[in-house]
């Protein structure tokens, strides 16, 4: 026992030095035992009295010195226990330091630590201001603390770090906490780390669950409080963390979740935002609301024992209808979203920084138009074995308005009004017609409707019947095929082309005589924004959804307003055009697509075997275009382009044009025109012959150019005639119409219209 008393004495001097130690339980713990240790020499003292005096005692009495001897061996084994537990815990913390240490050693050096760039986010807006959608790996924009809704802090700190205002980057106590849950339930319950180490995770390291790992979210923790404020390191936590659904940062989720911004949302919103935390996807509301709403109202009784809300804010939150979630980035305007992104790149490059883009895109007309599409197909689609359709409104300047790339974003995201190519059928003929009125044929023009083979081909009108002598105008409203293929074979299928690619089609086409009847591949944008000219007087209408790209802090990247295109059509060739394409609302096949108390004109498009549906028309407001059809080329049930397709077009123009004051279509108004046509069918029998071999553009009386004629893409002009040094900034002047050319005069329209 001696012994044993000379081994407490020893331990003394250790205790003193292990105060000064940070570990505030340790502390703790030594002082008390210090304590204890302070009475062993009184106790040994005593002992040593009580050994003397034995040797004089009767041996009845040695009974107590052998207790006295047991109550030493006790304190004895309390020492040596603690001693070892003392011995133990300097080794394991300098095992926990030569770890810490070598860890340590294995990062990069703290001076090169930095935060890295959080991934870019676009914000894509409408004309009006309005979020169309953010995109980027985030999914949504950066917000201050201040300038979010204040209960999503109080939420998330309530259940995730309630120390956080006060630790160093770590909680012991909620670390004690959590290791002492865990280990009385037998499962992993809670966790320890604090806002900061899941940063610090988030930001640097890899989700792996290793030592080494840990130790350095530890040392990136100690390195985050010293470096930032509270308020920053929980602002980048809330604008990076992952709350499932694709959703990195308060405010994609919000938009996510609620479809609103992170600074709007309510207190069972917050709630619910912060219980995500624990499991993102499991609880996600897209998934199981029930999950999502039972781990919300832990968070509010959360914040009730923080003191962040009241019980009467409890009880109103806890009232509130559960929040719903939208399906996975469902709405049209996403198809807009896509199309933003996709040509992004080819204006400014790689996107290495937050951008904002305003559009051309009416949110209002955007939601018409989805409704309407969703409406005709829920009403006809099956029943007439049409599952698709799409929409694209443009103005005259060629601004989309409005884009539907699909009946359900949600369920399909192919883009099918700007990236699938179609044929556009009859649709396509206002190009033939045009480029047969630059040629000097009129709206009364006289042509056979009659059988008609060009080599091997023998184009039959839709209903298989022939109608005898008939105009042009009356032709295209019927959209007799066996017109437009002998306007094709008069003016040559290159100039067609040449026409078709000067007022907007893109795409490349076959130069053949099917050509009159829109054989060739277009996108439903690239054919509407054609269709403007007729709608604007005459000019290019460039299809744009991109109006401004800027950094975030106002700095503007690009801009284009489009403000000033070329002509490509002369007003004279505008007005017959206007003319004629609105008796096929009227009088023709878009009998369907006619709008009260607007003047509107158009054109269908029906392709073989009804695999395709199309109406593209105007008023001096708006061009639209309308596809129905299927992704796999199916043949609907006798759908034509003046069926669903006029009936949607009807539909979405009415509700577009709602209180808006209607307008005359450009070149209907006023004198009506006396056409006078002198030309005839050109000499040539198109019965017979090579398909690729096509008679010449007709020429005048006497061998020269026909009265009219303007000649296509020649000589640098924009449909020829004259260049750019010519007078007229490259334009042909309307004066040539009517000029004496070596052919009889007539009076045409512009004659008519100018007074010349």
């Amino acid at each position: 026992m001696a012994a044993s008393g000379r081994s407490g004495q020893r331990i003394e001097p250790s205790f003193g030095g292990n105060e000064d130690d940070d570990d505030d339980d340790f502390r703790v713990e030594a002082s008390d035992r210090v304590t204890t240790s302070r009475k062993a020499p009184r106790g040994k003292s005593s002992g040593q009295t009580n050994r003397s005096n034995g040797k004089k005692k009767p041996a009845g009495k040695r009974g107590g010195g052998r207790r006295g001897s047991g109550g030493g061996g006790l304190v004895g084994l309390v020492r040596t226990l603690f001693y070892w537990c003392i011995v133990l815990g300097i080794w394991g913390a300098m095992g926990v330091g030569g770890l810490v240490l070598y860890y340590g050693a294995r990062m990069p050096s703290a001076e090169s630590w930095s935060i890295p760039d959080r991934p870019p986010n676009v914000k894509i807006l409408a004309v009006s201001g309005d979020i169309i959608a953010n995109r980027g790996t985030t999914g949504g924009e950066a917000l201050s603390l201040e300038n979010m809704s204040p209960y999503i802090p109080q939420a998330v700190i309530a259940i995730e770090d309630r120390r956080f205002y006060s630790h160093f980057g770590i909680d012991p106590l909620g670390l004690a906490r959590a290791m002492l849950t865990n280990v009385t339930t037998g499962r992993m319950v809670q966790g320890g780390s604090t806002l900061t180490q899941q940063l610090a995770k988030n930001l640097f390291l890899s989700p792996e669950r290793t030592l080494e790992r840990k130790v350095q979210e530890v040392l990136l923790a100690f390195w985050l409080e010293q470096k930032y404020s509270k308020d920053q390191i929980l602002a980048m936590y809330l604008n990076r963390v992952f709350f499932g659904s694709n959703a990195y940062g308060v405010e994609a989720a919000s938009r996510r979740y609620f479809n609103k911004s992170a600074r709007d949302v309510n207190l069972g919103e917050a709630a619910l935002l912060a219980g995500l935390l624990k499991a993102p996807s499991r609880l996600s509301p897209a998934r199981d609301p029930k999950a999502a709403e039972e781990r919300a109202q832990i968070v509010l009784g959360a914040m009730r024992e923080e003191g962040f809300v009241t019980d009467s804010e409890i009880k109103t939150a806890m009232s509130q209808t559960p929040t719903k979630a939208k399906s996975y980035w469902s709405g049209a305007e996403h198809y807009v979203a896509d199309m933003v992104m996709d040509q992004l790149p080819g204006m400014i490059g790689e996107i290495k920084e937050d951008l904002v883009i305003d559009t051309t895109i009416d949110l209002n007309l955007e939601k018409k138009a989805e409704e309407v599409i969703a409406a005709t197909l829920d009403a006809d689609g099956k029943k007439l074995d049409a599952s698709q359709a799409a929409l694209v409104s443009v103005d005259g300047t060629g601004a989309i308005r409005a884009l539907v790339g699909g009946k359900d974003y949600a369920e399909s995201q192919f883009d099918r009004a700007s990236k699938a190519k179609r044929q556009p059928g009859s649709a396509f003929k206002p190009f033939v017609y045009a480029a047969a009125m630059e040629i000097g044929r009129t709206p009364m023009s006289i042509r056979n409707d009659g059988p008609v083979r060009i080599g091997n081909w023998t184009p039959e009108n839709y209903d298989q019947k022939y109608r005898g002598e008939v105009t042009l105008a009356d032709a295209l409203a019927n959209s007799l095929n066996t017109i437009a293929a002998q306007l094709v074979m008069e003016v040559g299928p290159s100039n067609v082309v040449k026409v078709a690619h000067r007022l907007g089609i893109d795409s490349e086409m076959q130069a053949n005589a099917s050509i009159a009847l829109g054989t060739s591949e277009v996108s439903l944008v690239e054919l509407t924004s054609a269709y403007a000219p007729f709608m604007n007087g005459g000019f290019k209408a460039t299809p744009h959804v991109i109006r401004r790209i800027s950094k975030a802090d106002g700095t503007v990247l690009y801009e284009n307003t489009y403000d000033n295109p070329p002509r490509v059509l002369d007003p004279a060739i505008v007005s017959e055009m206007n003319q004629m394409l609105l008796r096929v609302l009227t009088k023709g096949t878009g009998k369907k697509a006619q709008l009260k108390g607007w003047e509107a004109a158009g054109k269908t498009g029906t392709t073989q075997s009804f695999r395709d549906a199309l109406f593209v028309g105007y008023t001096s407001n708006l061009t639209t275009g309308v596809w129905f059809g299927n992704d796999d080329g199916k043949s609907m049930k006798k759908v034509t382009g003046g069926g669903l397709p006029a009936k949607a077009w009807h539909d979405f123009m009415m509700a577009a044009h709602e209180g808006l004051s209607p307008s005359p279509l450009f070149g209907t108004t006023g004198v009506q025109p006396v056409f006078d046509d002198s030309t005839a069918p050109p000499p040539g029998d198109l019965m017979s012959g090579d398909p690729e071999a096509f008679p010449e553009a007709p020429v005048g009386v006497d061998g020269g150019v026909a009265v009219g004629q303007r000649p296509v893409d020649q000589g640098g002009a924009p449909w020829g005639g004259q260049t750019a040094d010519q007078g007229n900034g490259g334009l042909v002047p309307p004066a040539d119409v009517g000029q004496t050319t070596g052919a009889t005069r007539r009076t045409t329209l512009f004659d008519i219209l100018t007074g010349g």
